[in-house]
């Protein structure tokens, strides 16, 4: 068949696109179909598990949930077109406070609310929602995180973890709600006071349990072989912050031990004060009588801060005396020993000795509380600092001085380390210090005095102490015959026959944990339940494991960078320890989206008024043109405001695509060899920009391409090209490439020109080579820098051929012809200048 072969033409219509009604019809289809649901023994495509964060049943998807899983979706089946076999489950993260929250609220108003109920009725509004989209999930796959099926193997692995080590239970400082009778999330206190309660909170000492994440921090820290934002990768090894440098032992004047670490001992001689965290043990033991008051007031107001108030950046420095002194082991200096907010307990050892002149933190509380300043690194550049009139802290390399055997020696944390090494040896040698390495990380704390979520698997017995509940006794069951109070306190506390329980090593009576679990507990492994979410005798199916993953591709908020990212890396490598699993890694790829603003470029929020509800854009526009704006709006993982004139842009594209395709052509036209080889270079050049920019996540050119073809194609329909095989080709590779963006359109389009089978199973087009090739190049002609015409030459012409044409342009002659050229210069493909006098 040549070029301008006729081929039966699509039928026309009359018709208008109509989103409201052809939607509803392929959601039906797809699922009647069961189009998306996917084998997972099939061998005969090679595999893709891409996977999108599932997400909280809060009740209704906002537009940020439209923002977060439509664009994966179009990823997602643009793989499956490439030829893979695609993985793109869908569940949801259902347990956590909000729904017990509002079941607190009722029971202060005298209603009653289940959360399991509201939960399960908000997930299957939301699953509705989620079909409107739609959206490609294999929902056969599905997980939700409150089914006892699901939260059984959450404490199964609690249970081999405590075996291990790997969980355990200790006390930590809390935030305690003395009204609410809870412990509060540092996001959950105001001012010092409880948000819901208004209650001051206190800090005190509650036995939780933690996971022993510090364990993996080194392996943590190594990214090697993972496709993930360089920022994502920044924030983890920032949070988990490993520093080397020394633990030195410092003493009271009675004798006391007080351990600190320091990255640069080689400042030791420099330490002028110590200073304490307020909740440190041995405050009440050394603090002097006449400075007992003003410390005791001290600890007080600290204990209603929490950590993120205390370490707050430009937070003004505070601090109270105890009254007693230590003796610095590398001179035998007395200094004194201070305590302040800034330093926490459970960071490190809780004290840390203070540098002022080369720490600017340390040189701020210096110069606050009027504690003396000795430099003891000397930069080579300055003359030599003088503590008394620094402005400063100085924190770079130079020679140690003030620093008694060691004067002399250059040394610096950035340049040269040779006197840290040699102080780090000659602490050892003298028996007051060693080479160490710390974390800022600390263990997982994974306690929550909280009904609404996985009940940690673990008895209390007066004759044999902490003992896990028998595996053939999971799951433990959350009580649904519970009371909440107003007051907010868990009901499992007060609920007899879940607190009653037989000790499983001695038959004996025993009592129930009623912590429950962090419900990143429940996404730290959702990802290998999908493929085996019905499996009844363990965790995980290994084959399937051993063949779907890692996921290839992970897409979500970077506002999960630390905590999700990093525990779901952490609960993959105890998997592998534990022999369930020989991956490494959950996530080969990571790629995060931004946020949607409102029209005023702020967050959106029901309180400013710029909430944008896609059920109303869907009713109004359509599904595929809420999912074409979103991906046309902006770089995805930039974000932008929310815009209504661009929808209605994005719609008539829509309308355009359709009309282009259905309409019968204005004009008759004539479909020359130009015109037909114009056609197929850039139908082509677009399935090659398109196909690279669904591989970079860059939807909003794609988008745009999509939109550049569709009006070259209306430029050139008419009826001698409309029955052609090149129209034929330009119509199904548009929607093809338009397919994974707006798949009921598309859909719908597809069957109306009467082809078989979804255009969802189609292979994406492939770009041809050879129609992108030209047979001439277009040319700007520059006269003294300013551009003066344009040529269009073969794309073989040598220079002598391309400066002919150049001087023969018209308006570029003229200018020639006003004076002598003095050079011609030539930038083959692109440009031509003269330089003319």
């Amino acid at each position: 068949m040549t070029e301008t072969e006729q081929v039966e033409p699509a039928p026309y219509r009359t018709d208008r696109y109509n989103p409201q009604e052809i939607e509803p019809k392929w959601q039906a289809s797809w699922r009647e179909q069961r189009l998306y649901e996917v084998d997972l023994d099939d061998d005969a495509r090679p595999k893709y598990y891409f996977l999108t964060m599932y997400p909280y049943p809060s009740g209704d998807l906002h537009v940020g949930h439209w923002y977060a899983e439509a664009p994966a979706d179009a990823a997602a089946r643009y793989r499956r077109m490439r030829g893979y076999n695609v993985l793109f489950p869908m569940g949801f993260d259902a347990f956590g406070l909000p729904a017990e929250n509002a079941a607190v609220k009722a029971a202060k108003e005298g209603r009653d609310v289940h959360p399991a109920r509201l939960t399960y009725e908000r997930i299957a509004r939301m699953e509705e929602q989620f079909g409107q989209m739609g959206a490609m999930f294999d929902w056969s796959k599905k997980v939700v995180t409150c089914d006892p099926e699901y939260y059984t193997w959450n404490q199964w692995f609690f249970i081999k973890m405590f075996e291990r080590g790997l969980a355990y239970r200790k006390e930590s400082f809390v935030n305690w709600d003395p009204v609410d009778q809870t412990v509060l999330a540092n996001e959950q206190v105001v001012n010092g006071r409880g948000e819901r309660s208004g209650a001051l909170i206190e800090r005190r000492l509650m036995p939780q349990w933690h996971f022993k994440i510090t364990d993996y921090a080194d392996e943590l820290l190594d990214f090697s072989g993972l496709d993930w934002p360089e920022r994502v990768k920044v924030m983890q090894t920032n949070w988990i912050g490993r520093s080397e440098g020394a633990e030195v032992t410092f003493r009271t004047e009675r004798g006391d031990a007080i351990e600190v670490f320091t990255t640069r001992p080689d400042t030791l001689w420099g330490a002028t004060f110590m200073v304490l965290a307020p909740e440190h043990p041995l405050v009440a033991e050394i603090t002097s009588a006449g400075q007992r008051a003003e410390v005791d007031a001290y600890v007080e107001r600290a204990s209603r801060m929490t950590e993120v108030d205390r370490q707050a950046e430009g937070k003004e420095k505070t601090g109270t005396f105890t009254g007693a002194y230590a003796v610095n082991p590398v001179n035998d200096a007395r200094i004194p020993i201070w305590i302040a907010d800034y330093v926490l307990m459970g960071y490190g050892t809780g004290a840390i000795m203070g540098v002022p002149a080369h720490d600017e933190r340390d040189f701020a509380f210096a110069r606050r509380f009027g504690l003396d300043v000795v430099p003891v690194i000397q930069p080579d550049d300055r003359p030599p600092l003088d503590g008394a009139t620094m402005a400063e802290a100085y924190s770079g390399d130079g020679v140690m001085v003030n620093s008694g055997p060691f004067d002399g020696t250059p040394s610096g944390k950035e340049g040269n380390v040779e006197g840290i090494r040699r102080v780090i040896a000659w602490l050892e040698q003298g028996g007051v210090g060693e080479g160490k390495v710390t974390y800022r990380l600390r263990d997982w704390l994974i306690s929550r005095q909280r009904y609404w979520g996985t009940p940690i698997p673990m008895l209390y017995c007066e004759r044999c102490g902490i003992q896990p509940e028998r595996e053939e006794n999971l799951p433990v069951v959350l009580p649904e015959d519970v009371a909440f109070m107003p007051t907010g306190e868990s009901p499992l506390r007060t609920h007899d026959a879940f607190l009653k329980a037989t000790c499983p090593s001695c038959g004996g009576p025993a009592t129930r944990e009623t912590d429950t679990m962090d419900t990143f507990m429940d996404s730290s492994w959702y990802w290998f339940r999908y493929l085996s979410p019905d499996k009844t005798d363990g965790p995980l199916d290994p084959d399937k494991v051993a063949r779907w993953t890692p996921v290839d591709t992970y897409t979500g908020g970077i506002e999960h960078a630390i905590l999700h990212l990093l525990y779901a890396r952490f609960f993959t490598k105890v998997l592998r320890d534990l022999g369930l699993v020989s991956i490494d890694e959950p996530f080969r790829r990571l790629r995060n989206q931004g946020m949607i603003l409102g029209e005023d470029n702020e967050k959106m929020s029901k309180s400013r008024g710029n909430v944008v509800n896609p059920d109303h854009l869907v009713a109004e526009y359509g599904a595929d043109a809420v999912r074409t704006y979103l991906m046309f709006i902006g770089p995805w993982d930039q974000g932008a405001p929310w815009n209504y004139q661009g929808i209605e842009g994005v719609t008539r594209f829509l309308g355009r695509v359709w009309s282009l395709v259905l309409d019968p052509p204005e004009q008759p036209g004539s479909a020359d060899e130009a015109t037909v080889r114009e056609l197929r270079r850039a139908v082509h050049g677009a399935i090659a920009a398109v196909t690279e920019d669904f591989e970079a996540f860059q939807f909003n050119t794609a988008v745009a391409e999509l939109m550049t073809l569709q009006n070259v194609m209306s430029k050139a329909k008419c009826g001698a090209l409309v029955g052609t095989e090149t129209w034929h080709e330009a119509v199904q590779a548009l929607l093809r490439m338009l397919a994974p963006i707006a798949p009921h359109l598309s859909e719908e389009l597809w069957e109306r020109l009467g082809r078989s089978g979804s255009i969802h199973l189609q292979n994406w087009p492939e770009a041809d080579p050879a129609a992108l090739v030209r047979d001439s190049v277009t040319m700007a002609v520059q006269v003294n820098g300013k551009v003066r015409g344009q040529i269009s030459v073969a794309v073989d012409a040598d220079q002598n051929a391309i400066l002919a044409a150049a001087r023969s342009e018209p308006n570029v002659a003229r200018y020639l012809e006003s004076g002598t050229v003095q050079r011609e210069i030539v930038v083959p493909g692109k440009l031509v200048s003269f330089v003319v006098r």
